[in-house]
């Protein structure tokens, strides 16, 4: 569905304001969108996926680590498909106010691609570079967002999402691959010394916030060197006339 078509359906949760800002802007701020009593249930489901990595001594499909993981102190990057790995994270994905928030971005019928739970843990959580999601699962239109969930208050001292306003109508897109054509993920810095980042907004939020962005918007978070961790769900969402080009990395 095209933004004038979506804009055309009465929404379910949004206001006209934000969906009108979302598609302007390419991102999106709902404070306290989850009710306490669905964070409470994300974060016992959390903990059992960082008690199960106790047990993992090196990175796999499941648990991406920091070097300094251990069992008595875990450290993790991230837990790929955390809808696979403990049923409250589908459940979230279902029943939880977050897919009539995104039907209000996507027309109402809505597509799950995938997901992932981030930590950037205390004391070294790494930064993330700038760039685009769409590059690492391409689709037939660009309709696909990404929302995140902070399961935590998350500070600026944390390292929140932080995005830059536009730049999903950047056309053509930048590249994520260096001089030799290698993939890298990231924008060059060349590239990024092109964008005025002074204009960057970030995102912190108390918990049960949700930071939206669409797959051509330019991200980024810093270093985590505070005492908080900031664990991130992350859910990615298409309208459903999308269809990637190649599986899921």
């Amino acid at each position: 569905m095209t933004p004038k078509q979506v804009l055309g359906i009465p929404p379910k949760v949004l206001t006209q304001a934000q969906r009108e800002f979302y598609f302007a802007e390419g991102y999106l701020l709902v404070e306290r969108a989850i009710s306490a009593e669905w964070l409470a249930k994300l974060r016992a489901a959390t903990e059992d996926l960082v008690e199960r990595s106790r047990k993992v001594t090196k990175a796999d499909a499941v648990f991406d680590l920091e070097p300094k993981h251990c069992a008595e102190a875990p450290r993790l990057r991230r837990v790929s498909n955390p809808v696979e790995q403990h049923p409250v994270f589908w459940e979230y994905c279902l029943h939880s106010p977050m897919p009539d928030i995104v039907a209000d971005l996507v027309g109402p019928d809505v597509k799950f691609h995938h997901s992932k739970l981030n930590f950037k843990w205390a004391q070294g959580g790494e930064e993330v570079k700038w760039h685009y999601d769409i590059s690492f699962w391409p689709h037939t239109n660009y309709s696909p967002l990404t929302v995140g969930t902070y399961l935590y208050d998350c500070g600026m001292e944390q390292g929140p999402l932080g995005v830059l306003p536009g730049s999903h109508l950047i056309d053509p897109m930048l590249s994520q691959y260096d001089a030799k054509g290698n993939w890298t993920g990231c924008l060059s810095e060349a590239d990024c010394a092109k964008l005025d980042l002074s204009k960057a907004v970030f995102m912190p939020g108390p918990a049960g916030s949700l930071t939206i962005h669409n797959c051509r918007t330019l991200h980024y978070s810093a270093r985590n060197d505070s005492d908080l961790g900031r664990p991130l769900l992350l859910n990615t969402l298409t309208s459903a006339d999308a269809f990637p080009y190649t599986v899921n990395p």
